[in-house]
């Protein structure tokens, strides 16, 4: 019933997408930027962080609220490290936003998962890089399995295991033992191609190919997979799409800023509690120039159902403001 629930509502959210450009689909929020974590390849964590205020991460989700969002997914950093999560994930819900969540899991114990349950969190991530961990990455499946099982038994959020091959991967044909172990598990599956420092291309070679094309084999049919751009990605080639960043998807630093995606912080930098559907409007008109050699998988998804309208037009570069006014500094 909860997974026919969440369907239903991930309808309703298309056919309002249809209708209307002039909301964000997805938003990515980030109320923590410290990890506990420090995978080798991200470029998206410190060390020293605090915690973003619980009452300035309610005004920013009200904010979005406010702007139509549909999807709400908190990232870091580590989210599960902020002591307030729970309530800012009932706050996503009373907005009528989907609440969803991109954790390392190394924090999940049986009794937090069911903290997440009745908080309202809708879904869970998890990638996982390899089966033993490496000087790369600690995210893997020898130490997360055990929270995996937790999840498999408590969790009534839906949960997906992305695995990864690309650069800094040791051994590509892990990401099959991981994805087999998730289905086993009741999870569903994805593959993501590990991109470089700014979020562009990496292609694959010919293992990681045949490892890529072996798990997307796997995967299941759904909204959150729509991927084949990944194939030119395996391949080395750039794709000729529309990217809808800061229109249909929104990066929301632990600053307040709204920002292209988690690999383009600073542009546009414009402040959420000031962001409006003119904003909307612009960007979405805006065509982006790394757009052709793109790997983050969330931007392509949400700007596919705007694929078929809506040209695009070159600006110039905009220059990301400093942070002022109500917003905070987190040191």
């Amino acid at each position: 019933m909860q997974r026919l629930r969440r369907d239903i509502r991930g309808a309703k959210m298309i056919a309002k997408a249809l209708v209307s450009t002039d909301h964000p689909l997805l938003a990515h929020i980030i109320p923590m930027r410290r990890c506990n974590l420090a995978c080798e390849y991200c470029n998206e964590y410190d060390d020293f962080s605090k915690p973003v205020p619980l009452e300035i991460m309610f005004q920013r989700i009200d904010k979005l609220g406010a702007l139509g969002t549909s999807v709400v997914t908190i990232s870091g950093g580590e989210p599960l490290l902020h002591p307030e999560l729970d309530d800012i994930i009932a706050r996503i819900r009373r907005n009528g936003m989907i609440a969803g969540m991109i954790t390392n899991g190394y924090l999940l114990v049986a009794d937090r998962i069911q903290r997440l349950n009745r908080a309202g969190l809708e879904w869970l991530q998890i990638s996982i890089d390899n089966v033993n961990p490496d000087d790369v990455s600690k995210k893997s499946l020898k130490v997360l399995d055990k929270k995996l099982q937790l999840l498999a038994e408590h969790a009534d959020f839906h949960v997906n295991i992305n695995s990864v091959v690309g650069g800094g991967v040791k051994y590509p044909q892990d990401a099959l033992t991981i994805g087999k172990r998730a289905l086993e598990l009741g999870f569903s599956s994805t593959i993501g191609i590990i991109h470089d420092g700014s979020g562009q291309l990496q292609p694959l070679n010919d293992e990681e190919r045949t490892v890529y094309h072996a798990m997307k084999s796997l995967e299941k049919s759904s909204f959150t997979r729509i991927n084949a751009f990944q194939d030119n990605i395996a391949l080395g080639k750039p794709n000729n799409w529309r990217c809808r960043a800061g229109a249909r998807y929104l990066y929301i630093c632990e600053n307040g800023l709204v920002h292209y995606c988690s690999q383009q912080r600073g542009y546009p930098g414009t402040p959420l509690q000031t962001y409006s559907v003119e904003d909307i409007r612009r960007e979405y008109r805006t065509e982006k120039s790394c757009a052709p050699n793109c790997t983050v998988s969330c931007v392509h998804q949400v700007s596919v159902l705007d694929k078929w309208r809506g040209p695009q037009y070159p600006t110039p570069p905009v220059v990301a403001p400093p942070v002022s006014g109500d917003l905070v500094q987190i040191k």
